[in-house]
């Protein structure tokens, strides 16, 4: 086995590659100047099984880039080629919400055909139960990250109270508690757009640290109302832990104006909120 860190992959594949004591190296990747993708392995990979490591989160050049990895990883007579994903991106369009859309997670299953096998850490599965029943054709793995959540919590927050988002966050939110040592609470929630969310809160957070969880925090705007319904109610901090922290359209320096006084998050995506690495968990799942 040989771990390959892609562009977006590199820190979390030199940390699994330590772990399971295998050998690593990074992909080469750049653009030609007509802006054109070029990827190079500086390995030989010939008759080896090759973990590919590249998050998805920014754009859609990680995706061409991971494509031209496996198909060139093939080409040059590597046995299996493993995708890695710490952040698997597009498996929140699920369904056809308006007519004429793409169901963008189905695609990205048609993409990745090429992979004999692909891990994923909590993706945002809703609709669809299980990551192999969208990955069909390979050896598809979820695996999750509450544990390291709930111990970070059970570490860094004394008189806590685990608060998950909306009703459908309580299974999630219970096991984060349950790491934890905390009672849990999940919202009622709102949702009248991307933008427009009520939250309301039946628990008394009065004096407590209030740490909401989630598995993604992109615009924030469910955190945002969470954390002012916990404000009101009295509590005595709020803050945030997430699995993947996309942090899009200025999140993190949004929360901490409104007073979130701690986020943080895994490091499937880079950012400066990531302190919980998810590496261990990964090199248990390929050994």
């Amino acid at each position: 086995m040989i771990i390959i860190g892609c562009s977006e992959g590199k820190d979390v594949g030199k940390r699994v590659a330590k772990r399971l004591k295998k050998p690593y190296s990074e992909l080469i990747a750049d653009h030609f100047p007509d802006k054109e993708s070029h990827i190079r392995f500086k390995v030989n990979l010939k008759g080896k099984k090759v973990v590919l490591v590249q998050s998805f989160y920014g754009g859609n050049e990680q995706i061409m880039e991971a494509l031209f990895a496996a198909y060139t990883a093939k080409d040059l007579g590597a046995k299996k080629v493993i995708l890695v994903a710490p952040y698997l991106a597009y498996m929140r369009q699920d369904k056809r919400f308006h007519s004429g859309e793409c169901v963008s997670s189905h695609v990205v299953a048609k993409l990745f055909k090429i992979f004999d096998g692909i891990i994923s850490i909590d993706p945002h599965l809703h609709r669809i139960k299980k990551l192999s029943d969208l990955f069909k054709k390979m050896k598809a793995k979820s695996i999750t990250a509450n544990p390291l959540m709930g111990d970070y919590i059970k570490k860094n927050f004394k008189n806590a109270v685990v608060v998950g988002p909306d009703e459908e966050s309580y299974q999630w939110a219970k096991s984060v508690a349950k790491k934890a040592g905390t009672d849990v609470v999940v919202l009622k929630k709102k949702r009248y757009s991307s933008r427009n969310v009520k939250i309301k809160m039946n628990y008394d957070v009065e004096g407590k640290e209030v740490v909401i969880v989630d598995d993604i925090i992109s615009t924030g705007h469910t955190i945002m109302e969470a954390a002012k319904e916990a404000k009101r109610l009295g509590a005595k901090n709020v803050h945030a832990v997430c699995v993947h922290g996309i942090f899009a359209e200025n999140a993190y320096s949004k929360l901490k104006k409104l007073g979130v006084k701690k986020i943080v998050s895994t490091n499937t995506i880079p950012n400066k909120a990531a302190e919980i690495d998810v590496s261990g968990i990964i090199a248990e799942s390929l050994n």
